[in-house]
């Protein structure tokens, strides 16, 4: 007998539940319970611990801490090592300590980014340089490396020691929840790792990203050892997470690529195209010839099918009908007959008349010359990116699409011959090869090439070379954001000997080199990057001590009298675009900001500073004149200025009429 249920209103506590682990998966467990020690941490209450189904080890709270708790850094253009920056538009290779520098970033790149690429440490033990002692209070990162010239101390992680797996994970952690954060929805994050840690990478990502959101665990086969002992591992992982899968499923978001040979029949396409000024019968004529002069063993022999052209790209006719039998059948009205078109004997392939209208209007059908046989359905090699891909009209196994597999090969070599021939000598061990990440980028970004690409673990600069390449194949605009740690290069290295004193170096001057061309034809490339070092803030007042032993009166008025010392020496201290980066990144601006000066304001100098997202005046004068002020409260919008340049008047006019819009520093 079947239960009648009683109707219910909605559960109110559950929906509150699942909306914390939609934004805070890390708040869960691995049985999806909420762990409320946790909770009560993010209080700042103290929690007893009780016995769960968890993923801990040594340091881990600490570890959290760290991503979470705010940095006082800045990011200061280095205009010297940048690159054409004027054709930078949002590329951006940061030298400096990632966690911090991920800090730095998000306040303005959060929710912004389409896909991180990472090559963290493999924790072999020998060159392990991110082994933080979450034990005692960190020293900042400037401190810690003594500047620059001295590079980093590199740290080891003897697999003797006893948080040898500890000690990776608590670099990895942080880093993790700081990306997770910068992802946009449908944003991929993809992570390189070897046997050592993968065990435990894929637990600390299912914390981290939520264990629905795990896609894919790839394998690169790079190559067989046959010095090996017992067997030999030649193989990489790529560990796959989407930051909403939820989100990509109810937008329908599916992940292809072109099949091997599809893009040069696309290339040839393009070419004819521009050759023949759009002509489709000569453009139609080329492909076939084209198709005809291929060797048997080329891959773009097996598309040959797609031998139709139309504005639209090349294609081949296809099956109306419904797979297998038992389709549906309806009238589709011949538009020039007026009458019924015969039903394949199947069944129409689309579902519902409205579905069938829809991919008539679309240029997907064509009709025959009367209605006595079924229209052709056109697959096109390629689709475009306003194409959704839909269950009724998913491609077949011959079609220059397809979905991609967990297995591929790609011999190391190929990277190492790269870098190599780049530089003349192997000033980098173990590059990645970006041909295989430059394949995914464009797996994930294929329907929109605008995107950001951030690695930070920047290595030799694969990633940026990868976007540089992919862009110029597709004729996307996507940007990528580097991150490298000033890592000092071994005295009797290669680099070193080449002249590259850190890793950095190794990473901006590989993308010049591809961005000016390289080989015996070199080609250019209309790109640029700019280049950022990771500082102490450009603010003095960030420096100042409280003495212990002093009174809390005392010490407050040595902060004002510091303030004051520092504020009078603060303009002309550093470069004016130092603090305007720093003030617009910390408030949301992205580093690609764009100003333009505002001659309407004649009193004080006055510029608006747009990165295409949010917009705002600023103006970095010691002294704000009340006709500026008049001016700024005439149409209000977004105002940034110094604090010590504001008199008490104007700073309450700028407050009550402009309230959240005005900002001072």
């Amino acid at each position: 007998m079947k239960e009648n249920k009683m109707p219910n209103t909605p559960d109110v506590q559950q929906e509150r539940l699942q909306e914390l682990k939609r934004l805070f998966p890390d708040l869960f467990d691995g049985e999806g319970q909420l762990k409320v020690d946790d909770v009560k941490q993010l209080a700042g209450e103290p929690s007893q611990h009780k016995e769960r189904y968890d993923f801990t080890w040594s340091g881990k709270r600490n570890a959290k801490q760290a991503a979470y708790s705010p940095t006082t850094a800045a990011l200061t253009y280095d205009e010297t090592r940048s690159v054409n920056p004027d054709k930078a538009g949002g590329n951006l290779i940061i030298e400096g300590e990632n966690l911090e520098s991920l800090k730095c970033l998000l306040a303005a790149y959060r929710g912004v980014i389409k896909c991180i690429y990472i090559d963290p440490p493999y924790n072999t033990g020998k060159d392990f340089v991110y082994s933080d002692n979450y034990n005692e209070q960190r020293q900042a990162y400037w401190q810690q490396t003594g500047g620059v010239e001295n590079g980093i101390k590199v740290d080891t992680n003897p697999d003797s020691d006893g948080r040898y797996h500890s000690n990776w994970l608590n670099m990895i952690y942080p880093r993790l929840l700081l990306a997770r954060q910068l992802l946009k929805d449908d944003g991929v994050i993809f992570v390189s790792i070897d046997d050592n840690e993968v065990h435990n990478l894929r637990k600390v990502m299912d914390e981290v990203f939520g264990e629905g959101n795990f896609v894919a665990q790839l394998i690169w086969e790079k190559g067989r050892k046959n010095d090996a002992k017992l067997f030999s591992s030649g193989h990489d992982y790529m560990i796959v997470y989407a930051r909403s899968k939820a989100y990509l499923t109810e937008n329908k978001i599916r992940w292809r690529e072109a099949k091997p040979g599809a893009l040069e029949i696309q290339n040839e396409f393009l070419r004819l195209k521009a050759i023949h000024h759009g002509a489709i019968d000569k453009i139609q004529i080329g492909i076939r010839e084209f198709y005809s002069a291929l060797p048997k063993t080329h891959p773009s022999k097996k598309l040959s099918r797609y031998s139709n052209v139309d504005d639209r790209g090349v294609w081949r006719d296809d099956n109306m009908s419904w797979p297998g039998r038992g389709g549906p059948s309806y009238d589709v009205i011949h538009p020039v007959t007026k009458c019924p078109c015969k039903v394949p004997d199947g069944g129409w392939r689309y579902s519902t008349l409205e579905k069938m209208e829809e991919m008539i209007a679309s240029g997907h059908v064509q009709f025959r010359e009367d209605h006595t046989q079924p229209p052709i359905r056109k697959t096109y090699l390629v689709r475009e990116e306003n194409d959704d891909f839909d269950d009724e009209e998913e491609q077949g196994n011959d079609s220059g699409i397809q979905v991609a597999g967990t297995y591929f090969y790609r011999s190391a070599l190929q990277a190492s011959t790269l870098m190599h021939n780049l530089f003349g000598a192997k000033v980098f061990e173990s590059p990645k090869d970006h041909k295989v990440i430059g394949r995914w980028i464009g797996y994930v970004s294929n329907l929109k090439k605008d995107d950001f690409i951030l690695d930070f673990f920047g290595g030799s600069g694969t990633t940026a070379q990868a976007v540089l390449e992919l862009n110029k194949q597709d004729n996307g605009n996507r940007k990528f954001i580097l991150v490298q740690l000033p890592e000092q290069t071994k005295a009797d290295s290669e680099a070193y000997k080449a002249g590259f004193k850190k890793i950095s170096d190794i990473t901006i001057e590989r993308v010049k080199r591809v961005i000016n061309g390289v080989g015996d034809n070199p080609q250019s490339l209309e790109a640029g990057f700019k280049v950022y070092q990771l500082t102490k803030s450009h603010f003095p007042r960030v420096d100042f001590q409280a003495d212990p032993e002093a009174s809390e009166a005392e010490n407050l008025q040595r902060l004002d009298t510091y303030i004051s010392e520092k504020e009078a020496q603060l303009i002309g201290l550093f470069e004016p675009h130092e603090i305007r980066d720093e003030v617009l990144l910390k408030n949301g601006f992205r580093l690609n900001y764009r100003l333009q000066a505002q001659p309407q304001f004649t009193a004080n100098t006055v510029s608006l500073a747009d990165d295409g997202e949010k917009s705002a005046l600023i103006c970095f004068d010691n002294i704000l004149s009340n006709k500026t002020v008049e001016q700024l409260l005439q149409t209000p919008q977004a105002f940034i200025c110094l604090e010590r340049a504001l008199n008490t008047d104007a700073k309450w006019n700028l407050r009550q009429h402009l309230k959240h819009l005005f900002i001072a520093f």
